[in-house]
């Protein structure tokens, strides 16, 4: 299957909602690829602009190299050209461009580009490795800036420059100043994509810094609450936008930090909640406890 060349890429992230699915694992841990088909399908039924396949939320840092292709693949396979798909890719450079790699053999549309295993780095250290992943492949590629992955906006320019596949900035930071200095110097050079932890809530701020879309893991159990919180977002409906996140974004995000690591368990419990079950997590994660999913299930609702 043909892949979008990165500039029609580029435009197509920014044009709408994105979602990054779980993976789905049996009791085993092992992956489940059949559940995870008929989960994508039902997403692209509610129309997401893009898919990040074995991305944070789908637990790429749990998947071998095999597995990631196996994820990335059924992901192409069942989404069918209805949406671009990029696959998650990590680690130190030498394993990130094998994952780069294996993503384009797979037939991914592009690459989200995850922060390095471990250690923190001076700029020109992830610059030079975000150049070495973007040489390794033809696929648009997009920077996660987050954690230990922390580039300011003249080092992101000088990589814009050396690498035209570079097509994107993701921010899990939500450091204003930092994305107004990129924005200010970068302009339409690149897709701004908000990645924060439940983006919802930064969607309104960062729209006004030329961040048209970002990333919910909400979509993945409920799409049309998502795609409705989206629309009210991009038309600067803040009685909507505000309405929604006290009534259940603040609450779902009190719910996630109750401990490390439910940013990912508690979509995957959100997935059960509405009966669509994605199996565990896998460790070193640990599922919600059976108190807290019942929590979010209150929390939820007939929302569905």
């Amino acid at each position: 299957m043909q892949t979008i060349n990165p500039t029609e890429l580029a435009k197509k992230m920014g044009e709408g909602l994105l979602s990054f699915p779980v993976t789905h694992f049996t009791k085993d841990f092992s992956f489940d690829e059949a559940p995870y088909r008929k989960h994508i399908s039902w997403l692209l039924d509610h129309r997401p602009a893009g898919l990040f396949a074995a991305g944070g939320t789908g637990e790429f840092f749990s998947l071998t190299l095999s597995e990631f292709s196996t994820v990335v693949r059924a992901a192409v396979q069942e989404t069918a050209g209805r949406a671009p798909v990029l696959a998650g890719c990590g680690y130190g450079t030498a394993m990130a461009k094998e994952f780069a790699k294996a993503a384009e053999d797979a037939g991914a549309d592009g690459i989200l580009l995850l922060p390095p295993y471990l250690l923190n780095s001076e700029p020109t250290g992830l610059a030079a490795h975000a150049e070495a992943v973007c040489a390794a492949t033809k696929l648009g590629v997009i920077f996660y800036n987050r954690d230990n992955a922390i580039i300011d906006d003249t080092t992101l320019e000088r990589l814009c420059d050396r690498c035209p596949n570079l097509i994107g900035f993701k921010d899990g930071v939500g450091d204003i100043e930092l994305m107004t200095r990129i924005y200010a110097r970068m302009g339409d050079r690149l897709t701004y994509i908000g990645g924060l932890p439940t983006a919802e809530t930064f969607a309104l701020p960062y729209l006004e810094m030329g961040v048209t879309t970002y990333s919910s893991a909400i979509f993945n159990f409920l799409p049309n609450f998502a795609q409705q919180f989206y629309a009210a977002a991009r038309r600067r409906d803040h009685a909507k936008v505000y309405a929604d996140l006290r009534d259940f974004v603040l609450p779902y995000i009190a719910l996630r930090n109750r401990r490390k690591g439910y940013a990912v368990s508690i979509v995957k419990a959100g997935m059960t909640a509405v009966g669509r079950p994605a199996g565990p997590v896998r460790s070193p994660l640990i599922d919600l406890a059976p108190s807290e999913l019942e929590d979010l299930k209150k929390l939820i609702g007939d929302r569905t």
